[in-house]
């Protein structure tokens, strides 16, 4: 029986970034994927969003995925796009990129580090104990690890073998996805009717001044509602045919099925992200309309949260009751997404009093308050976790901020390449003491003359100092004294000496 440290059932955009970040801490990781290869049949999320680029950006990787999608002002709220080109950051946009694309380039990356991976093979069944988690194997094989964690999906056979409570909205409305060929071409675009969205374009495209302009050839993506939700057994090219008739008056001579596929607006959180020595993340804890994109950005975020406390635990440093703080700082995230997807489809609905809201709605966010909150959030870049009173920073994302040292300029971000704490000293070199942590915690002394802004929020006070945690949030600020950061150490880094 083959023994890891971690493993990590899903090889998804979620599992991939979880097994990097465990893997630049030294820890012992393996994926447990059912695909032979990190091919993808249909069509899955479309892109980046701003807080993602920055945690790519963070681990030096950000420029690979830069190189193969298109910049553009994606973010939005269901009835209108939102400008962030304002917004103080690096990555003041969202990159346009298919997930396919996104697997390819993160699998590229974790095949550098030290992971290996179980392809073709599915979990089937994991008995945890005090000590580990015994894993059964769909070749008969069985794996030993001390933690596993589930990346599998809104299925996610490890949160229902694990017991994990999966509540939440039933699907109100129902989507047909699929890539075909087409006899008629159709209007290109997205198009609102009395039975709600539908939508036709090709692979390639162009976004131009902030428009998305199609290949003239090539087979036709799909994506049309249908009449009613709750259809179980996979689609057939005679349900889109019925579906686009029902939406268009047209089937436009639709044929050539490449793939076909359904989703829903489902809307179910996982009850809790940690049961002993199993974990969930991404889809596995939290399913909804993909409306906004969200959906992946969330699950790569969570792993990035995840994956340096799981290491320091494994690693003996922190007390696995670093783990609790996994669900309380990343429930919250998902839970506010689920509503906000709820929204947006509710928006999407065609009859005169939604027609009256939707122009309220755009009426607000026409204001720049609500346009930069909404943006903020939709962005990723407002997220903050409640890391108790105290500076505007604590428990946000530390601004990319070009600091002065006596080695030369340096990025912050730059600071953070192979996933370790920075306590940042803007002051007197020497004012602060963190010897018996010396060995976690990088000390990096340096200066800053411009002024800090963070999204949403403005300018805020200059600090003394900061304690940057792996995932690039802050979890102690200094005004002037060292007062609280021993005790902030000692949570996030473990007892000293």
């Amino acid at each position: 029986m083959r023994e890891h440290a971690v493993v990590i059932s899903g090889g998804g955009p979620t599992g991939l970034m979880l097994a990097g970040e465990l893997a630049l801490a030294g820890v012992d990781v393996a994926i447990v994927e059912r695909r032979e290869n990190q091919e993808i049949v249909g069509s899955r999320a479309g892109g980046l969003s701003s807080r993602t680029l920055e945690v790519l950006d963070q681990r030096g990787i950000v420029e690979r995925f830069l190189a193969e999608g298109q910049v553009a002002q994606v973010t939005g709220f269901a009835v209108t796009r939102l400008d962030i080109s304002d917004f103080p950051t690096r990555h003041n946009y969202g990159l346009a990129l298919r997930q396919k694309h996104i697997e390819r380039i993160l699998s590229g990356w974790v095949g550098e580090l030290p992971v290996a991976i179980y392809r073709g093979r599915e979990l089937t069944g994991f008995v945890q104990d005090e000590t580990g988690v015994t894993l059964e194997l769909s070749n008969g094989s069985s794996l030993r690890a001390g933690y596993l964690v589930g990346c599998d999906g809104g299925r996610s056979l490890v949160r229902k073998i694990a017991g994990i409570a999966f509540p939440g909205w039933d699907a109100t409305t129902s989507n047909i996805l699929a890539e075909a060929e087409m006899e008629e071409e159709p209007p290109l675009g997205v198009h609102r009717t009395a039975l709600g969205m539908h939508a036709f374009g090709r692979e390639d495209y162009e976004i131009r001044d902030g428009k998305v302009v199609f290949a003239s050839e090539g087979p036709i993506n799909v994506m049309v509602t249908e009449r009613t939700a709750g259809g179980a057994a996979e689609p057939t090219l005679d349900d889109l045919r019925q579906a686009l008739i029902a939406a268009c008056g047209n089937d436009y001579g639709i044929h050539g099925l490449k793939w076909i596929s359904r989703f829903t607006d489902m809307s179910r959180q996982a009850e809790v992200y940690r049961k002993g020595r199993v974990l969930l993340a991404g889809d596995a804890a939290h399913v909804h309309s993909p409306v906004g994109g969200q959906g992946l950005n969330t699950g790569v975020q969570d792993a990035v949260n995840l994956g340096w406390k799981l290491a320091q635990v494994v690693e003996g440093m922190s007390p696995e009751a670093l783990l609790d703080t996994y669900h309380a700082e990343r429930h919250p995230v998902a839970a506010r997404v689920l509503r906000t997807t709820m929204a947006q489809v509710a928006l999407q609905r065609t009859d005169d009093r939604t027609e009256a809201l939707r122009e309220i709605v755009l009426e607000l966010l026409g204001l720049e308050a609500a346009r930069k909150t909404i943006a903020g959030e939709m962005s990723g870049l407002a997220i903050r976790y409640d890391l108790g009173e105290g500076h505007p920073l604590l428990g946000r994302r530390m601004p990319d901020l070009d600091l002065a040292t006596a080695d030369g300029s340096i990025r912050v971000f730059a600071l953070l390449r192979d996933a370790r704490p920075v306590l940042l000293n803007l002051a007197a070199a020497g004012s602060l003491d963190i010897a018996p942590w010396s060995g976690r915690v990088r000390l990096v002394h340096a200066s800053y003359g411009g002024s800090w802004e963070l999204p949403v929020l403005g300018a805020v006070a200059a600090p003394s100092a900061v304690l940057i945690r792996p995932d690039g949030y802050v979890a102690w600020v200094g005004e002037g004294t060292q007062d609280g950061l021993h005790d902030a150490m000692t949570t996030w880094f473990g007892s000293p000496g």
